[in-house]
């Protein structure tokens, strides 16, 4: 289990625990409330976060910004991050590059995916 900024990240990274953490720690992953958002990802109304993900400005325009389907794209990039910079997700370093990249990914430039993107398929 990995633990930013206070919260759990076991569902994001892999639950590596048979017990895991308890449902408040769980990063927002659903959508429970019905709030849709017009997504900067994919440039369109879908469901949004019932929380915000990350502390700070950047946490608040994810939740105002981002949808579900979007944040689970993020999770699946920030797991390439954090393998491929080999990077200990409690240091604050580690921290700073992931809200760096989190922030490209979602509001950089280029970031809105081509119209007609289907995401792949999890197995």
């Amino acid at each position: 289990m990995i633990f930013l900024y206070g919260r759990a990240w076991s569902s994001t990274i892999g639950n590596m625990n048979e017990c895991g953490p308890s449902p408040q720690n769980q990063p927002p992953a659903g959508n429970t409330s019905g709030r849709t958002v017009r997504c900067v990802k994919f440039q369109k109304e879908l469901p949004g976060l019932d929380a915000p993900p990350w502390p700070g400005e950047l946490g608040q325009r994810i939740y105002q910004n981002v949808s579900v389907q979007a944040w689970k794209l993020w999770e699946d990039r920030m797991k390439m991050i954090l393998n491929e910079y080999r990077l200990m997700p409690w240091q604050k370093e580690a921290q700073e590059l992931i809200g760096k990249h989190m922030e490209d990914f979602f509001f950089g430039e280029g970031a809105a995916l081509p119209p007609g993107y289907v995401p792949q398929q999890s197995k």
